[in-house]
């Protein structure tokens, strides 16, 4: 992780991020567009996952189904994601051939078609997509609780969108969409692997430094207003077990508050893994929610979930309640915990041993070329790569008494959602 950086600004506005890493003959290219979710307005939920679809649809240059075979042949690997501040494409490729992707963002940054009849068939795709979610009791759990914290804010909506906008958005919104945002003023490049530094960045000006910028859209930036207390609510599906969530006011992924609940969270579900591409796993059987509720039967398992986002979000823990217990009992029993931290000093060890597991978590998730290159991206979109290269010193500076002052302001009741999802029986 200590290799040094190249950063560069091209002359329309693009910022440009090289790490050579030389262990390996791959290189792995992503491009990052700074919109999201949250940049959606009411009627137009789920419009940029739609747009990262039909990215895939194909350019004049790059037909449909060419680029895949293309990028298999060559032994190389695609890909993309949408989330709520952001959407990004990436490329893994052998360092030989990683030009392909070069050429092909620069292409598909302004020439992609958005054919009526590809709007269509992916319509199709993403109402199917969105059904499938919708059998799931954990995602209509999630999209009911998050609904709840934000009222203004628009982190409001689920990243796949509404299913009435689902079936209202036009192939002209997606376009306009694309237009306004896929551009070079409001994009991140980063590259990690086996390159040389200046050829890389001579060929990168040469491919995108044509393409003009323009003015992308202001954000949606509307404050989500303090929690007026405690938010309850209950969902009833099919299915036969019981979920309990509780999501906390949590602070943005820039904010000093949040590497204390980092390690927080490491104590008392085991740590999150803070890239969504991927990265390994620790067991959560030392953490302190788990052996006051599993070992206890009256939970089946229990996980946290943290996220680095721009503006603040949410701190979720998900239980998933014994089939001979009830969400009251188990959220009885996780407040217990929770007290426990907030008045009882946390031994030294204990916290120690949660850092160490965090510290770990995120290695195995910055330890190759594509997660290296994924965080050279990912960082600038709530930060920059300082916070990356960063983030273990500060995790090692949490003390006991940090941990305890952030679970005393951020875990109150006031400042959380709690959901049920209660099961009718029947097929999920």
């Amino acid at each position: 992780m200590s290799q040094p950086i190249t950063r560069a600004t091209l002359a329309n506005g693009l910022l440009v991020l090289l790490k050579e890493i030389h262990t390996a003959p791959l290189t792995s290219f992503w491009i990052w567009y700074r919109v999201g979710s949250r940049d959606e307005p009411t009627g137009r939920t789920g419009i940029s996952h739609w747009v990262e679809h039909m990215q895939f649809k194909g350019t004049p240059r790059f037909p449909p189904g060419v680029l895949d075979k293309a990028i298999s042949r060559d032994g190389g690997f695609w890909n993309a994601m949408t989330f709520l501040d952001w959407t990004t494409y990436y490329e893994t490729m052998p360092a030989d051939k990683i030009d392909l992707a070069l050429r092909l963002e620069a292409d598909r940054m302004t020439n992609c078609t958005y054919e009526v009849q590809e709007v269509e068939s992916e319509r199709t795709v993403i109402i199917s997509e969105r059904e499938g979610n919708e059998n799931e009791p954990l995602f209509r759990l999630g999209e009911a609780v998050q609904n709840a914290a934000f009222r203004v804010h628009p982190y409001h909506h689920e990243v796949i969108g509404d299913m009435a906008d689902l079936h209202a958005i036009r192939r002209d919104d997606l376009y306009q969409h694309y237009r306004a945002y896929y551009a070079p003023n409001n994009a991140v490049i980063a590259v990690a692997g086996d390159f040389e530094t200046g050829q890389m960045l001579d060929r990168l000006r040469e491919l995108f430094e044509p393409i003009p910028p323009v003015e992308p859209p202001a954000r949606l930036y509307r404050p989500e207003p303090p929690p007026q207390g405690e938010h309850r609510l209950t969902l009833e599906g099919p299915g036969e077990t019981t979920y309990l969530q509780i999501c906390y006011r949590a602070p943005a992924g820039n904010d000093p508050d949040f590497f204390p609940l980092t390690v927080l969270d490491s104590l008392l579900t085991g740590p999150t893994s803070l890239n969504m591409f991927g990265g390994g796993g620790i067991s959560n059987k030392t953490s302190r929610l788990y052996q006051a509720l599993v070992e206890r039967d009256l939970a089946v398992s229990v996980s946290g979930g943290l996220f680095v986002t721009a503006d603040p979000f949410l701190y979720t823990i998900t239980i998933t309640v014994h089939p001979q217990r009830k969400a009251e009992e188990a959220l009885a029993a996780f407040d217990e915990q929770i007290k426990r931290i907030q008045d009882e000093p946390v031994p030294e060890e204990e916290v120690r041993r949660a850092i160490k597991q965090a510290r770990a978590l995120f290695a195995y998730g910055s330890e190759n070329v594509t997660n290296q290159a994924y965080w050279l991206g990912q960082a600038e979109m709530f930060a920059t790569y300082d916070w990356f290269l960063n983030y273990l010193k500060k995790l090692a500076r949490v003390t006991p008494a940090g941990i305890q002052e952030i679970a005393r302001r951020l875990l109150r009741p006031q400042n959380r959602v709690v959901g049920v999802y209660l099961p009718s029986g029947g097929a999920a």
